[in-house]
């Protein structure tokens, strides 16, 4: 039987298309396996452990390793080679690009999420809010009675994180404006190091990440900034000014592994993590 040359032409498209879906298929379905080291940002401590934890359940043959030590810390590591991937609750520095080119390195950044800082106080403490000036001056040391803020006439603490975390240098450049910070605050080394302090002590002041503030409860109270509560919707929408992104820094394009890891990070799955971990996702 003779084969006419529309059908012909028919009969290769869909073999051509059937061979592309089947290898499609084939890098779809290949299971993944290797050793992946990430560090850096404490903000993003249990958000990465819940995606590493996620992509492990169904790649069980991949390991993945996550720690923290402050945005800094990953970046320097990443800059020196140890790790695969560097957490970032802020963006990457000049003279942290200059070194890692030094070093032949090519930092890579790659956008994951979206975070508000809360401003949190103890909740016996009636203050409830603040503008971004007086929060500046606090922080600076121009204001230290909380009287001057509509609270009690007593001295006010001041939390804050440690220098080689990304959210202390964020709230520097982006609240106090690049003024250094009261030498009377309190560097702590972590989110839920803030959370502690701030809910044993009334007159304590101090700010972390939003999926931090979800997970300490009724231990610290919110307070508005400039009229806006921090959550999720107005951090989406913007309303709220205190808020970033959350970024993974890699040496160069991704491939392999690193980037199997990073497209479930992007996918619906993984950015619904974002949401369960109290963070505000890209999508």
């Amino acid at each position: 039987m003779r084969i006419n040359k529309t059908l012909r032409v028919t009969l290769t498209g869909l073999l051509f298309a059937g061979l592309v879906f089947s290898f499609a298929g084939c890098g779809k379905n290949k299971e993944m396996e290797g050793i992946l080291q990430v560090r850096g940002s404490d903000t993003m401590l249990q958000l990465s452990t819940s995606w590493a934890e996620a992509y492990m359940k169904i790649n069980p043959k991949v390991q993945i390793a996550v720690t923290g030590g402050g945005s800094g810390t990953g970046i320097a590591a990443m800059i020196n080679g140890t790790i695969d991937i560097a957490n970032a609750s802020r963006k990457i520095k000049d003279k942290e690009i200059e070194e890692a080119k030094g070093k032949g390195i090519e930092p890579v950044e790659h956008v994951v999420a979206r975070d508000g800082i809360s401003v949190v106080v103890n909740p016996s403490n009636p203050v409830r809010e603040l503008t971004q000036a007086q929060i500046k001056d606090m922080y600076t040391g121009k204001i230290t009675n909380w009287k001057d803020v509509g609270g009690p006439n007593h001295d006010i603490t001041l939390c804050a994180r440690d220098n080689s975390s990304g959210t202390y240098a964020f709230f520097q450049e982006h609240v106090l404006e690049e003024e250094d910070y009261s030498p009377k605050a309190l560097n702590l080394q972590s989110n839920s190091a803030i959370v502690e302090e701030v809910a044993q002590n009334e007159y304590a002041i101090g700010y972390i990440g939003l999926g931090y503030l979800v997970d300490a409860g009724d231990k610290v109270a919110a307070v508005k900034v400039e009229g806006v509560m921090p959550s999720n919707e107005t951090v989406a929408s913007g309303e709220y000014k205190i808020s970033r992104v959350l970024n993974m820094y890699t040496n160069g394009e991704p491939e392999g592994l690193v980037k199997a890891f990073l497209d479930f990070i992007m996918s619906e799955e993984g950015q619904k993590i974002v949401s369960d971990e109290g963070f505000v996702p890209l999508r």
